[in-house]
């Protein structure tokens, strides 16, 4: 099948002025758990093959061999699982190229919040239990934070960002509607669907449900902040419902696009690859940012229009 290169991906000037003559490669995720996965004895029963990260290894030897290790710049992103894959496989990718290239790493929308959810339970991070379990995580993980904490744990980018030593640009939403719908308000801490109209539009949300909200994003910036001050980290913490805003044309670089600081996503980026200024800002809550694109989803049930 055919992907779109857009945004962050374009080869047009006009929508993507900083990368747009770069090599850009898209690395197709399959593994289920940001390349991470590697189990030596496969389950006859189900004859699955958690292996992402023997997959990861081969698609860079390949990149290598290709070009990549002459190449001069380089930067690792990805979104969402690739967001998380990004920052996780940062060091790692660095290592890969010549100590001469300049490496840096994106993540967009993979700062997964170790939090509660509504019911007062620590599903995501049960959650993630069972991931690394499944997939034979452990080994892959950064070495910098399995040496201090459980595997799982190692799956949060909030223990495991501190320690990356390559540059890091952290793009995402306060109120990222994916971790509003699986972290914060998972159907099973929703039985009776209350939250279910306030995650598909945010102007459905009762205002007890913004509070909420609210403090799920003061949990989430405590857990950037806690990340300490550095010199190379950018950052473009935006108050947008959303998820993902590299990969789509009218959030990275457009006429309405979001801004922060006047800025748009792809100039915030463009500005920290290119050190021409470090971008580091931190929205103020909603809804007070008018060059937000909220998502609006449509119920999974309901007829295509």
């Amino acid at each position: 099948e055919n992907l779109a290169f857009s945004a962050i991906l374009s080869n047009k000037k006009q929508y993507n002025p900083d990368f747009y003559n770069w090599n850009r490669v898209k690395v197709r995720y399959c593994d289920g758990a940001s390349f991470t996965g590697d189990v030596e004895a496969v389950n006859p029963a189900t004859n699955l093959h958690f292996r992402g990260a023997r997959v990861w290894l081969a698609v860079m030897q390949e990149l290598l061999a290709k070009g990549m290790i002459n190449a001069e710049n380089a930067v690792l992103s990805g979104c969402s699982a690739g967001g998380l894959a990004s920052l996780m496989h940062c060091d790692s990718f660095r290592a890969l190229l010549p100590m001469g290239t300049k490496v840096k790493c994106l993540s967009d929308a993979g700062f997964f919040l170790n939090t509660r959810d509504v019911s007062g339970v620590q599903y995501i991070k049960t959650y993630f239990e069972d991931v690394v379990t499944l997939h034979g995580s452990a080994k892959n993980l950064p070495r910098s934070c399995t040496s201090r904490l459980t595997p799982a744990m190692c799956f949060f980018p909030q223990y495991v960002a501190r320690q990356i030593r390559t540059p890091l640009f952290i793009l995402n939403a306060a109120y990222d509607s994916w971790q509003i719908k699986n972290i914060l308000a998972p159907r099973a801490a929703d039985p009776y669907g209350k939250w279910q109209s306030c995650q598909l539009d945010i102007k459905n949300c009762h205002p007890s449900q913004i509070k909420v909200m609210q403090d799920f994003r003061l949990e989430f910036l405590s857990a950037v902040i806690g990340l300490g001050r550095s010199s190379s980290r950018g950052m473009f913490i935006d108050s947008c419902y959303t998820h993902c805003q590299t990969e789509t044309q009218t959030s990275w670089f457009w006429q309405d696009s979001p801004i922060l600081n006047r800025t748009t996503i792809a100039k915030a980026v463009g500005d920290w690859v290119y050190d021409r200024t470090l971008f580091q800002k931190i929205d103020c809550p909603y809804p007070c940012n008018p060059t937000c694109h909220h998502r609006v989803f449509t119920p999974l049930d309901a007829p295509p229009i």
